[in-house]
């Protein structure tokens, strides 16, 4: 994980990072009200575009790959005709799976931008620690913990309110 320096350049991207990670937010929201895993992603241009949304339908599209990350890598490379997004950063609610940590280092994506920790399924920071142990993969950068508060509290309610349904 590469450190930033304090600038003037580092506060626009941490405001830019904040916008971006509630719109992935905004995604998992969507999810949440299909009772899906509240996860979302967006998938931004070097120059600001959002070039794709997506947000998690695992478990009523029937598909375990139906993950918001491999989603929104899909619609952006569908969009621009690309089998590489170069330059682009993905904004995730919550840190990605092997699956789709090894999926954005396959499509060259700069930059992983992720909110909540994921300690039993994450690949970057927990896990496989995919990017420090294949050498082989592409590595992006990781910004950790944008909006984590929000991200974490999302996903808390929702298991929460699952468990409580099996329940009763």
């Amino acid at each position: 994980m590469k450190k930033r320096k304090n600038s003037k350049n580092n506060l626009k991207e941490i405001d830019l990072d904040c916008y971006f990670m509630d719109k992935a937010l905004k995604e998992a929201k969507k999810a949440y009200q299909k009772d899906e895993v509240p996860v979302g992603a967006i998938l931004v241009s070097k120059e600001g575009e959002i070039l794709a949304r997506a947000h998690n339908t695992s478990e009523h599209g029937k598909s375990a790959l139906a993950h918001a990350e491999i989603k929104v890598l899909e619609k952006a490379s569908s969009k621009l005709k690309q089998t590489r997004l170069w330059d682009s950063t993905i904004y995730v609610s919550l840190e990605p799976c092997p699956m789709c940590a090894t999926a954005i280092s396959m499509m060259r994506v700069k930059r992983v931008v992720f909110g909540a920790e994921n300690p039993k399924g994450g690949a970057i920071l927990n896990g496989i620690k995919i990017y420090e142990n294949q050498p082989n993969l592409y590595k992006p950068e990781i910004t950790p913990f944008v909006l984590k508060e929000e991200a974490s509290t999302l996903l808390t309610e929702f298991f929460k309110t699952k468990r409580q349904k099996d329940k009763n």
